[in-house]
């Protein structure tokens, strides 16, 4: 490698290097501010903590101080109704002897002084002295209860004071509680029984779906006849071995049409075209099974054979195999699973659409539309770890022959035999996601296609709700 070489590679190599350095700049710029946003989180989380359990021993000071300052209002309160009681009882006794006072001096008189009886008036003049005196100390009583009643008052103010700056204290110690807790105190309040209700029913509900729909309402619903879509065929259907990649052979006058995915090799001298659609009779089919845009390659020599070869070359796990629907054969199939078909040219692709809305068995599976591929035509079929038919004939033993499937890996079958879903054989494997609440049953003399493995199936598509939602609208029309 001359210098010139590594002068016309120095940019390049400047570039990538630069890239990978901003690159690593980014991700360490990253994950600083993560680390700093963390620690600045753990950081308020903290200090809210501290703040929040200090304002709560102080709160609870607060409140015990309150306490004590409330039984000392009632206490002084008490007291001063003690002294007003006493003060009212002395000023009764002053007025009562008053009244006695005067009551006695009404009774005196001139007469009475000179001619009256002397002990009468002596009598009267003590109870006259008595009362005096009763009255005099009573006067003294209530201006020293008064005195004391002065002093309970400014007691009284001095604790309602105290008491008022406590309630303050209290209040804004209350209001100024951790915003945080508050929110989530309040958002606890508002749904924890909601949350219980969505925990159990996220912890529980998956379990009791599942009992309740294995063992109560899939055996009533697998329950009723089956679905059978044709007669007896003059033939069958004959289904090639399943290979990563397989060999297509064209004769003179046929033409292949073929998902470009699944295009690897071909040989040359053949025409090529693009047909934007497999079946202008089924756009809305074609454009969601993927059946559009494919690739058209037609044998318009007089003689011999071309060969294409097909593969998928963007997913390992796929094989392919051939399946020859021969004139008096056909072959119901789901067209998600049809990589390309052969035909002769200048004669259009034979598909019956049938429709079974109205059956009950077509509910339970979830599929109301069947697609039926006539003969003679072949076509080419991708299938997860391989393709494979099961033929059904008669055995000893066996009064009629039938035969069940995962629902996930059937791919098709001959319209004459009896097709029903049925109740997966063990409750464990349709909990744990690895098989469908149903399987396919087959029953009659005939033979159905399937994949090994079902890879779309729901185990597969578990925790991929668009994808499940898409897979089910596919599997209602049949594709």
């Amino acid at each position: 490698m001359g210098p010139d070489h590594t002068a016309r590679h120095m940019p390049g190599i400047i570039l990538k290097f630069l890239a990978w350095l901003a690159q690593k700049f980014g991700v360490a710029a990253l994950i600083v501010l993560i680390a700093l946003a963390g620690y600045g989180l753990w950081l308020f989380v903290k200090e809210e903590h501290s703040l929040e359990v200090d304002r709560v021993e102080k709160l609870a000071r607060t409140m015990a101080d309150r306490d004590k300052l409330l039984a000392a209002k009632a206490e002084v309160e008490q007291r001063l109704a003690t002294l007003r009681a006493d003060i009212e009882k002395q000023r009764e006794r002053a007025q009562q002897a008053a009244k006695v006072i005067a009551t006695l001096r009404e009774l005196e008189s001139w007469w009475d002084r000179w001619f009256g009886n002397r002990a009468q008036q002596s009598a009267n003049a003590e109870q006259i002295a008595r009362m005096e005196k009763l009255r005099k100390d009573s006067l003294g009583l209530i201006d020293d209860l008064q005195r004391g009643v002065t002093k309970v008052v400014f007691e009284k103010d001095g604790v309602e004071t105290a008491l008022h700056r406590v309630n303050a204290e209290v209040a804004y110690l209350d209001q100024t509680r951790s915003g945080m807790r508050r929110y989530l105190a309040t958002a606890w309040d508002r749904l924890k029984w909601y949350l219980v209700i969505a925990l159990a029913a996220y912890f529980f509900g998956p379990t009791l779906w599942s009992i309740t729909m294995y063992f109560g309402l899939a055996p009533v619903m697998a329950r009723g006849r089956p679905i059978r879509l044709g007669p007896e065929p003059a033939a069958l259907p004959e289904v090639g071995e399943s290979h990563v990649s397989i060999e297509a052979r064209l004769q003179p006058g046929e033409l292949l049409r073929i998902k470009e995915k699944y295009l690897q090799a071909s040989d040359e001298g053949m025409g090529r075209h693009t047909r934007f659609v497999l079946d202008w009779r089924i756009p809305f089919t074609s454009l969601a099974c993927g059946l559009v845009e494919l690739v058209e390659l037609r044998h318009a020599a007089a003689e011999g054979e071309r060969r294409i070869t097909l593969s998928n070359g963007t997913d390992p796990h796929m094989e392919m195999a051939q399946i020859t629907v021969p004139a008096g054969a056909s072959l119901v199939l789901r067209p998600s699973f049809l990589a390309g078909v052969v035909q002769r040219e200048g004669e259009s692709l034979a598909i019956r659409r049938h429709w079974r809305i109205f059956r009950w068995q077509a509910w339970i599976g979830g599929q109301f539309r069947f697609f039926e591929f006539v003969g003679p035509c072949r076509l080419f079929v991708a299938g997860s770890r391989g393709v494979r038919a099961e033929c059904l004939a008669d055995r000893v033993g066996a009064a009629r022959p039938a035969r069940r499937t995962n629902q996930d890996a059937t791919i098709g079958f001959t319209p004459n035999l009896d097709y029903r879903p049925v109740r997966a054989e063990t409750f464990w494997s349709y909990y744990r996601g690895m098989n469908p609440l149903f399987d396919d049953l087959f029953s009659g003399r005939g033979l159905f296609v399937l994949q090994e493995t079902a890879a779309e199936g729901s185990a597969a598509r578990a925790g991929r709700f668009w994808s499940t939602v898409w897979s089910g609208v596919l599997k209602v029309f049949g594709l």
